[in-house]
């Protein structure tokens, strides 16, 4: 209740540092208005009565009388403020992950596609009033998570995705554009946005990125693409053991930068080079900068006066004051 205490006339309270001068006044010439008799001794009259002793106690309630009608002159109010919240229709988002073997690569911790599933994780959770899609590709693509609301969906299905052999190796840039803009194409959101993950160049597919790009337009669709991979060399799988798991080794990276920087720039979008896992934070964090749902917002306030409790307050301490003056202190004053 206090914190929405509030007074309309607030220089009025500026009147309450002249009560201590006031005090210190009527203390110093409290004297000169009573008549004094010299005595020779004051033997019969040491003992004082109680009435006489609790005299100060009128002063005391004049001085809060007058802080009451201080407060009272100065409008104290308690503000309610209701907020109401409206938020325009969310951005429809669909992130393409790049899933060929190469993203199993070891220069990003613990490699670049664990990486990517863990920054993405929290970009998602950020995005509280928009709808998110999955697509997954490689050498082909496929859509693994419709656009939807439900964020527990799109993560369980992120936790999900690995290299398994399903779909063919390779990187069709193209494809996952593609079936990205699909996913999007019916959408009546005002804002429509892909974010476009590899880390190699487009060799699979027959899909020109180029033309997919040339659909993301047509339909008003913004695309994001990051290049990840640190630059030189990467410690990548280069072979399968007979036992199914992968053999690595010292590969260059190598990231189609033109084509992507081109599919962004043709489409509205920015590109983005993640060398490491910092970087990569940071550049879904400027997108979710850049990416922002519309959201209105209006307070309504009610106030309530309590200017009358303090009016009143100071009425009944006057009125009190004044009835012990003329009653049982009128012989003592």
């Amino acid at each position: 209740m206090a914190e929405n205490l509030i007074f309309y006339n607030p220089e009025f309270l500026w009147l309450l540092i002249f009560i201590p001068f006031f005090i210190l006044w009527e203390y110093k010439n409290r004297k000169s208005k009573h008549s004094y008799l010299k005595i020779s001794s004051t033997k019969g009259f040491s003992h004082k009565s109680l009435k006489i002793k609790v005299i100060p106690i009128l002063n005391i309630f004049r001085y809060l009388a007058i802080i009451m009608l201080i407060l009272a002159i100065a409008r104290p109010q308690i503000i309610d403020v209701s907020t109401q919240t409206k938020t325009s229709r969310g951005i429809d988002i669909v992130i393409a992950v790049d899933i060929s073997s190469s993203m199993l690569a070891q220069d990003l911790k613990p490699n670049r596609l664990d990486a990517l599933k863990s920054v993405a994780k929290e970009f998602i959770n950020d995005r509280v009033n928009d709808r998110i899609g999955l697509v997954v590709y490689a050498g082909e693509s496929y859509t693994r998570t419709p656009v939807t609301t439900d964020k527990s969906i799109i993560i369980n299905s992120l936790d999900e995705i690995k290299f398994d052999g399903v779909i063919d190796d390779g990187t069709a840039i193209g494809m996952g554009l593609a079936t990205s803009v699909n996913r999007l194409k019916e959408s009546n959101s005002k804002s429509k946005v892909i974010i476009l993950l590899t880390d190699g160049v487009n060799n699979s597919g027959f899909i020109d990125p180029n033309t997919a790009a040339d659909l993301a337009v047509s339909f008003g669709i913004k695309t994001y693409t990051i290049g990840l991979g640190s630059n030189g060399n990467a410690l990548a799988p280069v072979a399968i053991n007979p036992n199914g798991t992968f053999r690595f080794g010292l590969t260059k990276v190598e990231i189609d930068e033109s084509l992507l920087n081109s599919i962004a720039t043709q489409t509205g979008g920015l590109y983005f080079r993640a060398t490491d896992n910092e970087k990569l934070k940071e550049i879904y964090q400027e997108i979710n900068k850049l990416e922002k749902t519309e959201v209105e917002e209006f307070k309504y306030s009610n106030a309530t006066e309590k200017y009358r409790v303090f009016a009143l307050i100071s009425f009944v301490l006057i009125f009190v004051e004044w009835l012990l003056r003329t009653t049982l202190f009128k012989s003592f004053i």
